[in-house]
This record gives C-alpha cells, structure tokens and sequence, in this order.
C-alpha cells in the first residue's frame, strides 16, 4: 500500500469519529466496515412513517470542550438559541453564542442544525410524578408520606455517619449514597428491571461509571443555586445527573453521525455497509488485515497499518486467527450484555398533562423513569419534547417505551404484534393512555445495548492485557471497551487513540483512561 491504511470496525459515534480524525489530521486512510445499512451505532435514528425514533435517548452534551468543540462545528447551533458556552480547545477560546457562533440558522428552514434543549426527566411511582435525581421538594415528601420520609432521613443520617467500607457492589454503592430507604424506594427495583439480576450482584464500578458525584447534598445544593445561575449550556459545574439542557440534532442523533459519515466520504475516506468481520489477522504484535463477509457471503480481506474495533469484545476474541490464551477466552465468553426493545408508538393524547398559567398541556418530560413494578416496562420517551422535527403530525403524542431484556428470552421473542400490545396494556394500566387513543406502533430490537457490570467482569483486566499488546489495535466504543460509555466518552477515546497515532506512540492506557468527568474516575480507583 502507498498510503497507510486504518481498519476501523463499526460505524457507530467511535467509528466514525475515529475515521474523521484520520482523515482530518493524518494522511491515513480509513476504511470503515459497519454489518448494517445504517451508521450512527445506537445512537442512530429510524425514520418509521415520516415518525423518527431516538433510540435510548441521546443528550449532546459534554464537560469535554473538545467535544462540544466537535459537534458544533459539525452541525451549528440554530439561530436565536437561549443559550451560550465557552469552548477552549487547541489554545483558542471561542465564544459559542445566542446564534450559533454567526452560523447557526433557522431550523423551520434549514435541516442541517443542532437545537438547544431544556432537559427535564422525572420518575413515575404509585401512578405520581417525582423529579428525577429526587429532591426534598414539597410535592416529593406529599407523595412519600411523613412515615416512608422518615424512614428516608434515618436511614440517610445513618449512611452518611456510618458508611459501608470497601463497597464492592451497587446496592452498597447506593446505599452509601442514598441510604437504604431510598434505595429500597427509588433505586433497586428499576435497577434490577434494567439490568435483570439483583443490585448485590452488580459491581460498585457501574455506579462510578453512570451516576459519578451525584448524591442527596449535591441535588439539594444545585436546586438552591439554580436560581441564580445564568443560562450556559457547557454546565460545567454541574453533575451530568443534574443538567438542564443540551443540544439536540434537528432531525434526531442519526443526523449528526449521518453528517459525519458523508464527510467522511467526501474527504476520500470509505465506508462499507452490510460487512461483517470474519477474521482478524495476527503476526506477532500487529492486526495486519481484517477478512469481512458481506450479505452474499462472499468474503475479501482488506488489509491495514492500524485495526480499531468496535465489536463486542467476545467476538473481537472468536474472530483472531491465532490462540487466543484460554484465561481470556474465559473472561470474553463470560462478558454479558443487557439487551433492549423500544416500542414506538403513536397516540392521539396522554391522559397524564401538565398544569400551565395556559392550561393544561403535553407533559415537558424528554424521558419518563418508570418506576411501577406491576409493569415491565422501564422508561417511556416522548419524542415531541426532543424535537418537534422528530413527529410527523403536531396534533398527536410520539413516545418510545422502552424494555430491557437478554436477546432471545421470552420477552425478545415476542412477535411484533404481542409487544405493541404489551406496551398498549401497560400504559393503560398506569394511567399514562387510553388504549383506544393509540394509532400506530413498530417495534426495534438492539442486541448489546448494554455491557453489563456482572459476569466475568470483574476479570476483564485479563483480556486489556492481552490486547494491549498488539501495538496497531484500538478498542475503543461502549461494546469495544465492555464499559457503560456515554457518546462523548467514546468519541473521546477515538479521539485520544488517534492522538497516540500522532504522536508516534503506541499508549494504551490514555485510551483506557478517557473519561469526560476526570475527577469521578479518580474516585473509581479509590
């Protein structure tokens, strides 16, 4: 090859970010394989009738300016947006403001735009509303009661004075946090509903990842300074938990990486979909080529000076074409993952509303925790409030219901059918919709959404030595890594590979290391 080559294995916001930061600061090729006909990963759109679906919810929101550097450059802000930020990045500061730094646009007219978002999400318990992280508002102790509030405040007392050393799981995690009563309340029956297994089973490392420096003092404090904080949508300060508002593609995540993809190409980058990796090829220290099968099954090796890989870990082990150490083919083939099913579906109206000085209108919530355990059901977004581009008709009600699950259990094999009338019964039994308000529904199935914090888990510094020996392979992306990851905490990853790339280095552990919100990794290593 004349020109250096990178195999990057995913086209998801790791990916492609990935291939971008190739071809825009080296004279590396990427070519980037992606087993389906869309790119974006998880955090891509699908368009159902003119209906756009966001699959789990995708905040663009970040404490790293270089991402939010990143993004913004890649679709400007819209016009006339209530909000502004400071980027510093590359010694350059940039004042990011109320039009989009002079490039932003309308976005009634102009489709390539990033909206400013108010962020609001609330959790749903004894068929009432609680704000989401709790708060000691009056409405929150009125629902609770004073007898379950009492309980809350002693347990609290008694966790903060008496804390349970050398947490090794999530329920000691929260408890530290929280205090029994409240994690007996808010936290372990959702968490149990998302993950499948009980809290004690899970490790202390996902609360350190997902829920950081969020405690009770902090939401307390952030809810009494909030008056007075001006509006900055960069909230650096503030936990991710406790943001208030974010930017959003005008036409959901899907735009933003579907952006990126076509610049990719533009730029002499390539991007191949429907192929699926067969083989990597190993020679000594280096992945020296990738064999893909496309969807005629006809197979062609591509060759490459650098390989990331996005895929799940277990099957970046099946697919090496040398022995694999059987201590880390263990720990692959025990890494587990928690599926998910959304169920878009269309209704005429909610019966739940909000209380206005106008009166009375669509709930403002972005996602909806549902925390009622006569239901299977775990989150429900309403697609209006991310985006009005994201509905077809204003006069109707778009949501996502979202359900958790082990691809191929009972729930995955529902047919279509019996899962929109799961999601249609459940809705109605909490108070959410009248059934014969619904008018359309699809159903979406996303195999390893979730890397899960049990398993073989807790052994996966086995695998990352292993490979982080092949000098030229990158893992990088939430299934690459096996880590809960945000879309900025991937990108990041992509971003600081590149940089090793460089640099001439062949640094590994900046990579492991990356993390949007440094001081919370710190206390992961406490």
């Amino acid at each position: 090859m004349d020109r250096q080559q990178a195999v990057i294995i995913g086209a998801g916001p790791a990916g492609l970010t990935a291939a971008y930061e190739l071809l825009t600061r080296t004279k590396i090729k990427p070519i980037v394989l992606e087993m389906s006909d869309m790119v974006g990963g998880i955090s891509r759109t699908i368009n159902y009738k003119g209906n756009r679906i966001d699959i789990g919810g995708h905040r663009f929101f970040s404490k790293s300016d270089r991402v939010m550097d990143w993004w913004v450059n890649m679709l400007p802000i819209e016009e006339g947006a209530e909000a502004s930020f400071t980027i510093k990045y590359q010694n350059q500061t940039r004042d990011i403001s109320h039009n989009g730094n002079g490039k932003g646009a309308d976005p009634d007219k102009v489709d390539d735009v990033m909206l400013v978002r108010p962020r609001k999400s609330r959790i749903y318990f004894l068929r009432k509303f609680f704000d989401y992280p709790i708060s000691l508002s009056a409405e929150t102790i009125t629902n609770l009661g004073p007898v379950r509030m009492a309980k809350i405040g002693t347990s609290y007392l008694q966790a903060r004075l008496f804390p349970i050393k050398n947490e090794q799981n999530l329920e000691q995690f929260f408890i530290n946090r929280f205090g029994k009563e409240l994690y007996l309340t808010f936290f372990k029956s959702y968490t149990e509903k998302v993950w499948g297994v009980p809290c004690d089973e899970i490790s202390a490392a996902w609360g350190a990842q997902r829920i950081k420096g969020l405690s009770i003092t902090k939401a307390i404090m952030h809810a009494v300074k909030k008056p007075f904080k001006k509006k900055d949508v960069s909230q650096k300060g503030v936990e991710t938990s406790l943001i208030e508002q974010f930017l959003y593609p005008k036409h959901g995540p899907g735009q933003m990486w579907e952006t990126c993809a076509k610049k990719i190409v533009e730029l002499g980058g390539e991007i191949h979909h429907g192929a699926k990796v067969d083989q990597l090829h190993v020679e000594g220290d280096k992945i020296v080529g990738v064999t893909v099968v496309n969807q005629q099954g006809e197979k062609r090796r591509i060759d490459g000076d650098y390989v990331f890989s996005t895929m799940p870990v277990n099957e970046l082990m099946r697919s090496m074409d040398s022995e694999v150490p059987a201590n880390v083919k263990e720990v692959s083939e025990g890494l587990q993952f928690r599926d998910f099913i959304t169920v878009g579906m269309l209704v005429n109206k909610l019966k739940i509303k909000e209380d206005t000085p106008q009166g009375e209108q669509l709930v403002r919530d972005n996602w909806i925790y549902i925390q009622e355990r006569d239901v299977l059901i775990g989150r429900l977004q309403i697609f209006n409030n991310w985006s009005k581009y994201l509905v077809a008709d204003q006069n109707t009600v778009w949501m996502g219901l979202e359900y958790f699950c082990y691809e191929n259990d009972d729930l995955w094999n529902k047919s279509d059918e019996e899962m929109a009338e799961l999601g249609k019964m459940e809705l109605a039994k909490i108070d959410i919709i009248d059934e014969n308000e619904v008018l359309d529904a699809t159903v979406i199935r996303v195999p390893k959404t979730y890397p899960a914090y049990f398993g073989t888990y807790d052994r996966f510094s086995e695998i990352r030595e292993y490979v982080d020996k092949f000098e030229n392979l990158y893992l990088i992306g939430r299934n690459g890594m096996h880590r809960y990851n945000n879309q900025d905490h991937s990108m990041l990853a992509a971003m600081t590979a590149v940089d090793n790339i460089c640099a001439g280095s062949t640094e590994k552990n900046n990579v492991w290391d990356v993390n949007t919100e440094q001081e919370y990794h710190e206390e992961a290593k406490k």
